[in-house]
């Protein structure tokens, strides 16, 4: 039987336990703790965790946490669900979305006790949760003023791993390379096994992205025999994008945009007109290719430069469009 230890408090088989797991003290003298839930089954199985809000202002993953761990379907689990609903607890109070030390902590990792305050929350993290897990969900939003589709992200080419992504249920996958300092590359190197869940955006309850996040969990549960199989109609047949890339403002002013998240868009398609106050266009945002919006700026306002319209690319386009209109009809509040 795996013994499973965080803050000094053994979770035997069977248990659920709350925990409060320190992580720094503030100048205040007062203490800051990460949040932890765990539930383990009766039966061995699985470890997998859930994460969220590593960017504190990314709330979406609080909220997907906070349903999952009410659920009856998690009443007779095999293996172990180890839940933080807020990494970042900084980030969060301050609807930040970095540490005290303006470093982004998904760019800490693996840290060390003796470097940076992000470092050592890292550091925490890493040693105290993941280290017990075969298999993790980094749970994440478009960052402020930016939206994007439900969507994983993953290295798809490690075959177990693209298995768990398409058991996930989402029509998006991005084969996303390890980035340095990440969750996903610190974890990899230990041998687990992530799924990023990309979807809606900063500081904001997307119902669509909740929702579809609390399925895909559950899914990836199943997929993984750590709850009980359904005879559910799978929603969304996943797709790989080969590609994508961020369409960028040509010139500053203010915006009109003519498409929306989700949507499929040619070649040379209009996006969005740019003008000035007195209502003048003086600039059209146009795609370079065909493709599907993942991710969009929302606020109508760009300097030059400026990232506006994610697009990514596959080999039907049409297919996936179609697919991504069943999962937003399903999950429209």
């Amino acid at each position: 039987m795996k013994v499973i230890e965080i803050a000094g408090i053994t979770i035997e088989q069977g248990e659920s336990k709350q925990i409060k797991l320190p992580v720094a003290r503030l100048y205040t003298d007062n203490d800051i703790s990460m949040p932890i839930y765990i539930r383990r089954g009766k039966v061995d199985g699985p470890t997998l965790f859930l994460s969220a809000a590593i960017h504190g202002d990314e709330l979406n993953g609080i909220e997907i946490i906070r349903r999952l761990i009410c659920l009856k379907s998690l009443k007779n689990l095999k293996g172990t669900l180890i839940a933080v609903p807020m990494v970042n607890v900084y980030g969060v109070l301050n609807q930040t979305r970095y540490m005290p030390d303006r470093r982004d902590l998904n760019r800490s990792f693996p840290g060390s006790d003796k470097s940076s305050l992000a470092g050592r929350v890292a550091n925490v993290f890493l040693t105290q949760i993941v280290k017990h897990c075969d298999y993790g969900i980094d749970l994440h939003t478009g960052s402020l003023h930016r939206t994007n589709i439900p969507q994983i992200r993953a290295n798809l080419e490690d075959p177990e791993t693209l298995e768990l992504a398409k058991a996930f249920g989402v029509p998006v996958l991005l084969n996303a390379n390890l980035r340095d300092g990440s969750l996903r590359q610190a974890a990899a190197e230990t041998g687990t096994k992530i799924l990023l869940y990309e979807a809606g955006e900063a500081l904001r309850f997307d119902e669509l992205s909740i929702r579809a996040g609390v399925k895909g969990i559950l899914n990836v549960l199943r997929h993984l025999g750590m709850i009980r199989k359904t005879s559910t109609k799978k929603i969304a047949e996943p797709f790989i994008a080969k590609n994508s890339s961020w369409v960028r403002a040509s010139a500053s002013g203010i915006v009109k945009y003519k498409k929306q998240l989700g949507d499929m868009v040619n070649s040379k398609d209009l996006l969005a007109e740019i003008g000035d106050p007195f209502g003048k266009v003086f600039d059209n945002v146009t795609a370079r290719y065909s493709g599907i919006i993942i991710g969009k700026q929302k606020i109508p306002l760009v300097q030059e430069g400026d990232a506006m319209y994610h697009i990514a690319y596959f080999e039907d386009h049409e297919e996936v469009a179609e697919h991504i209109e069943i999962m937003q009809d399903l999950y429209a509040t």
